[in-house]
């Protein structure tokens, strides 16, 4: 049934008083906000694909710019921070977010280019032991550097690429249909390679069972945290993950094209059977010897290849800075309250007109609802570019699912409220 007018002030009314006694509420302060040709802030929910940009991100690059232009090359050494051992600037905070020893997490590459250095790394398939397992309709930029591995083992994906679909009439998987493939394909099986949370459905997934699960088997477990860095508390280490790759400009407002990471368990320093090695990867107090051998740096950043990109590293500093100031207890919990909020709404208001495919189950989800709009593509469509044209900014992801994320650090209760009436007036206009 349809709020009256009423409740709805009601709701509003509590979406104010939520927002009024939110102890994160000041860390909206501290990011730029996207600005409607009416003048006020956007609705902006897209988190989960682009991060807002940190205020101090701004400033950081501004710095980093200084620096080159009056220091050259000297900055390296110089720079207000030395631009030859940057990447352990980050070491502390992707400690923080990912649950992690320092010497497991390094800032680095891309995340299809970290996954592609994982899996040559620890993809070792060896006699019947070739099988890769993931979720069906995973992200397509995994799938194609999946392929791309297989085919430089010359191994055929129709035999030894595993994808496990939801069962059937269902949009996310059960837990225990993962175990259960897992266990069936027993000592076939020499990877699973999972996401933390899945792209497109929201689905958050329980790693440390997945991990377990894996290692009874003898496979490895390794991890797409792309949409879970930020967005989850991790405990990477502690979960016994094998390795775990991630970008770093979605929850993590690094900015487009920023630096990204990636973990590697302890265990494996010492056991990696290869790894494809480059100048930044060597010891770091012999590098510049340039030695023809390699010499691997202590921990994860021995997987390193190439020195980092400053400017489109400098922005993640700003970001983590404020994940460490922030309680990752009181992140998760108002990410809990922000989507169970909207949840209510969408029930109350959109119930008959829009499905939500991501789980109900708190533990089940990150900070992204998806929502699948009735009368099929060409209206889910249509409503989506309609929130577009009143200032709600979201995604759109075929063939038909509107994503939203209500991120804690600069969301609030009203932009949830402000979303729901949006789309409850777009549903009306166009049938």
């Amino acid at each position: 049934m349809s709020a009256s007018p009423t409740e709805l002030g009601t709701a509003r009314d509590f979406a104010q008083d939520c927002d009024a006694a939110d102890i994160l509420a000041p860390f909206r302060k501290q990011f730029e906000l996207p600005i409607h040709a009416n003048g006020q802030p956007l609705i902006y929910l897209c988190g989960h694909s682009l991060g807002l940009a940190p205020r101090a991100a701004l400033d950081l690059v501004s710095e980093e710019l200084a620096d080159w232009a009056q220091l050259g090359v000297a900055g390296h050494h110089t720079a207000t921070r030395a631009w030859i051992d940057y990447a352990q600037n980050f070491i502390k905070g992707l400690q923080h977010v990912t649950g992690a020893t320092a010497n497991e997490v390094v800032a680095m590459n891309s995340l299809t280019i970290n996954l592609h250095l994982m899996m040559a790394s620890f993809y070792r398939p060896v006699g019947m032991r070739d099988k890769v397992l993931i979720e069906a309709g995973a992200f397509s930029s995994d799938r194609h550097a999946i392929l791309g591995q297989l085919s430089w083992h010359k191994l055929d994906p129709e035999e030894t690429l595993i994808e496990l679909a939801p069962r059937p009439g269902e949009e996310t998987l059960r837990l225990e249909d993962i175990e259960a493939k897992i266990e069936e394909l027993g000592n076939e099986l020499a990877l699973v390679l999972w996401p933390g949370v899945q792209y497109r459905t929201g689905q958050a997934f329980d790693c440390a069972r997945i991990t377990k699960a894996a290692h009874a088997q003898g496979a490895l477990a390794g991890f797409d945290m792309a949409h879970a860095i930020g967005n989850l508390p991790l405990q990477l280490h502690d979960w016994d993950v094998d390795f775990a790759v991630w970008c770093s400009y979605k929850y993590l407002n690094a900015g487009p094209g920023a630096i990204g990471g990636c973990f590697v368990h302890e265990r494996h320093f010492d056991s990696a059977p290869s790894r494809l090695s480059g100048w930044w990867g060597h010891d770091p107090k012999t590098r510049f010897q340039m030695a023809p051998e390699f010499r691997p740096a202590v921990g994860a950043a021995g997987w390193a290849v190439s020195n980092p990109p400053i400017f489109s590293a400098a922005p993640l500093l700003a970001s983590l800075e404020m994940f460490r100031a922030a309680d990752i207890g009181e992140l998760r919990a108002k990410s809990a309250r922000l989507t169970a909020y909207a949840l209510r709404l969408l029930q109350e208001r959109v119930s008959k007109e829009v499905q939500v495919i991501t789980p109900a189950a708190p533990e089940e989800r990150g900070n992204q609802l998806s929502l699948r709009v009735n009368g099929g593509q060409r209206r889910g469509r249509r409503i989506f570019d309609a929130l577009g044209d009143h200032g709600v900014v979201c995604d759109w992801r075929e063939p038909d699912i509107i994503r939203i994320a209500p991120v804690p650090l600069y969301n609030r209760f009203v932009d949830v409220f402000d979303f729901v009436e949006e789309l409850a007036e777009a549903l009306k206009e166009i049938t």
